[in-house]
């Protein structure tokens, strides 16, 4: 028996989508998402997605609202986390009683990383990615450097001229001389579909920060005096987000239920011992509701819809990747 199990999540942003910081930063957009600190690339953070993935999933189970979101009773003290051992969401997500504890819950979350990046070009749209990006898929193994840090490589014999342009940035195209490709045309072959792959290109990890954070989208919203039907003065403000067509990448890490006793009692499902696949398959029916009711901010404007591919309708099934480690079950129970 595994101690634990590890899913991967490739998804793509059906609409733009827009994390954000709460801030500004000089010089740019009033309303800024959020960053790696190190590499400048932005990201989703795993607590806004374990967050909506939580409230999502609890629909799912009709558990929504007590189990979803931080669980507080009300005034007359109903409602709040069930926290039993037989509730999909409390178990999975964790729940809070205050003095009396709580349960950190068995699904882990990651951050969800740009994986691959659209871009305009006159060659039409492309996916741009770079080792740094193809390096958190953990399947990937010894990926070698760019020869040219200055190049666009690519496989795909459909782009005919010697000069690509990523939006402002023209570069010179090699169609071989990095011996990368076959290891990232097999990883993405199980994450992503077809009509994606044929257009990806891979550039250097100097470049892949510029590129992306000089191809977000950037919004202008204003604020309409209702009495005149005029925009109101100073209420202009802009906002960046991730472009339609990004594809993310997170990994999902369910912990093995038989490790763990909440009030004393083991963890079920229905009326079967809990397992990590089950944990994960309560992870995922909050997948459709990414796809309608979105992550992020700006959902009512048109931002926020995620299309996870996985599951049944999924052309690769990246659910189905998952890697195991095994242990003594008997150990960490609480």
């Amino acid at each position: 028996m595994t101690n634990y199990e590890k899913f991967y999540h490739a998804g793509l942003a059906v609409d733009p989508i827009h994390v954000g910081t709460g801030g500004s930063q000089l010089g740019r957009v009033d309303n800024t998402i959020v960053r790696d600190p190190v590499t400048r690339i932005p990201k989703i953070p795993g607590s806004s997605l374990a967050g909506v993935t939580r409230a999502y999933a609890a629909m799912a189970k009709g558990k929504y609202p007590d189990c979803a979101g931080q669980g507080q009773t009300r005034s007359d003290g109903s409602g709040g986390h069930c926290g039993k051992h037989d509730c999909p969401i409390c178990t999975v997500f964790g729940f809070a009683r205050g003095r009396q504890g709580g349960f950190a819950g068995l699904a882990a979350f990651s951050d969800m990383h740009v994986l691959l990046f659209p871009v305009a070009t006159r060659e039409g749209p492309v996916w741009v990615t770079a080792p740094i990006a193809l390096r958190q898929l953990d399947f990937i193994k010894d990926l070698p450097e760019l020869p040219d840090v200055d190049a666009i490589y690519l496989s795909s014999s459909s782009f005919k001229s010697q000069m690509l342009n990523l939006g402002w940035l023209l570069l010179g195209v090699k169609k071989d001389g990095w011996d990368g490709f076959n290891s990232v045309t097999e990883a993405l072959k199980v994450l992503i579909p077809e009509y994606i792959k044929s257009r990806v290109v891979v550039i250097s990890d100097k470049l892949f920060h510029h590129v992306v954070n000089s191809n977000l989208e950037v919004r202008t919203s204003v604020a309409i005096n209702p009495v005149t039907g005029a925009a109101d003065d100073g209420a202009l403000f802009t906002y960046e987000a991730l472009p339609r067509g990004t594809v993310l990448y997170w990994e999902v890490t369910c912990r093995n239920p038989a490790h763990f006793r909440i009030g004393g009692k083991e963890i079920i499902y229905g009326t079967k011992k809990a397992t990590t696949d089950d944990v994960h398959g309560v992870v995922e029916t909050a997948h459709p509701y990414l796809e309608h009711l979105g992550i992020g901010g700006m959902g009512t404007r048109g931002m926020g819809r995620l299309r996870v591919w996985n599951g049944k309708n999924s052309v690769n099934q990246p659910g189905d990747r998952k890697s195991q480690v095994g242990g003594d079950t008997n150990a960490g129970e609480h």
